[in-house]
């Protein structure tokens, strides 16, 4: 069971945050966290972005992905508007920065996202949005306004408890190197993209 193991405000660019770090062991290096901004009301409707970790996009800025450009976006619009970032320690869509390089690796050779981690013999999306639901409960958050355009993390809110009161869209716009991806994410797993 998952319970809240330590917690730190910490200042950023884009704001001062209060940070949440969850996990069932308090010795465990990698705890999901949860960035809350400053003035955001858990007793009112709070804005909420599901995140998954994403070293190659947000520590090393590819353009393989447009990760690191959502997570800076979700910061910036939390810290102005209030609201939280539950951050999942679930790289590569949840199999591993290893896994993640070998599957860029099949990539190079012309498999796409999806293929590559198949051919691996991986999910095509490992992730588990229960866990961020799970924190949520745990913070006594009742209703909240979803910032995703990924259908499964609405989805994931049936019957949790939680009442989503509206999505809020977050796109960015596409690069040369990029755009086969998110294609892939529109047409394959039904993300909820307009510019694509």
């Amino acid at each position: 069971m998952l319970t809240i193991q330590a917690q730190s405000n910490i200042p950023t660019d884009f704001g001062t945050f209060s940070v949440y770090a969850f996990s069932e062991n308090k010795d465990d290096w990698n705890p999901h966290l949860v960035w809350v901004a400053a003035h955001t009301d858990f007793s009112k409707t709070v804005n909420v972005r599901f995140h998954s970790e994403c070293i190659t996009g947000e520590v090393f800025h590819s353009r393989k992905c447009e990760c690191g450009q959502q997570l800076d976006a979700a910061m910036k619009y939390m810290s102005e508007n209030g609201g939280m970032i539950i951050y999942l320690r679930q790289e590569g869509r949840n199999i591993g920065i290893i896994n993640k390089l070998r599957a860029y690796a099949l990539q190079e050779k012309g498999f796409d996202t999806v293929e590559a981690n198949l051919k691996l013999g991986l999910p095509a999306d490992g992730r588990d949005f229960g866990v961020a639901v799970e924190m949520l409960n745990l913070l006594k958050v009742k209703e909240i306004s979803l910032m995703t355009n990924n259908p499964e993390k609405l989805k994931s809110l049936e019957n949790s408890g939680i009442r989503l009161n509206q999505r809020i869209p977050l796109e960015i716009e596409s690069n040369e190197t990029n755009e086969g991806y998110l294609s892939k994410k529109k047409y394959y797993f039904g993300h909820l993209l307009e510019k694509v």
